[in-house]
């Protein structure tokens, strides 16, 4: 005789969706996304017109699309987890590598006479991945979240307080890292705190 199996209970399926919509927002919300996404929002505002946006493609491609590829690189050789790198005794080698390729992306954009304010936003950048490789080698800080931290306050200090709701989807990011036990309350905190002085360097340079 078959025997019924009674449904989930309700906590259960809430809890299912609330981890998916985490790593949704873990996803769309990541690090390179968000410093794709950063650099040709401020590209377009240093001139206003498609020139603009060339510069802020340059400098994603140095500070974003080789850095996420270098990682997604790692994970398809086997080196690295996931291209979150939630290892942190992972993270040394492909930080470092990135640090490099911003380095190449500023000098370039430098050399070639780049507005300003994206080169600002590139030493910011630089600042902040400095600054979260030299505690990530002994804590594992939210990179999530100093990223997204350090973004919503550079769109504050570039486009004005419009973008103060920008701070909401930094929110939304530790969230996620909590909700996936990906973090402590304390790394999510030092990740937002340590953003603080990317945007600081950029409001110094820009």
């Amino acid at each position: 005789m078959s025997t019924f199996t009674p449904p989930a209970p309700p906590a259960f399926r809430t809890s299912s969706g609330t981890e998916k919509a985490a790593r949704i927002v873990t996803d769309v919300l990541a690090p390179a996304n968000l410093v794709i996404a950063l650099l040709l929002l401020v590209g377009w505002h240093s001139t206003r017109s498609w020139t603009g946006l060339g510069w802020g493609l340059l400098g994603a491609l140095f500070c974003g699309i080789v850095p996420i590829g270098l990682i997604l690189l790692g994970v398809r050789r086997g080196s690295l987890t996931d291209k979150h790198i939630r290892l942190r005794r992972q993270r040394l080698v492909p930080m470092s590598a990135s640090l490099l390729s911003v380095v190449a992306g500023l000098v370039l954009l430098r050399v070639i006479g780049a507005p300003r304010e994206v080169s600002a936003l590139v030493v910011a950048m630089l600042v902040g991945l400095v600054s979260s490789l030299a505690v990530t080698v002994r804590w594992q800080i939210s990179i999530h979240n100093s990223v997204a931290a350090g973004s919503a306050l550079i769109l504050v200090l570039a486009f004005g307080p419009v973008m103060v709701l920008s701070f909401a989807g930094a929110a939304a990011v530790g969230w996620s890292r909590l909700v996936l036990k990906a973090h402590t309350l304390a790394q999510v905190l030092a990740g937002t705190a340590l953003g603080g002085t990317a945007a600081a360097a950029f409001a110094l340079l820009r």
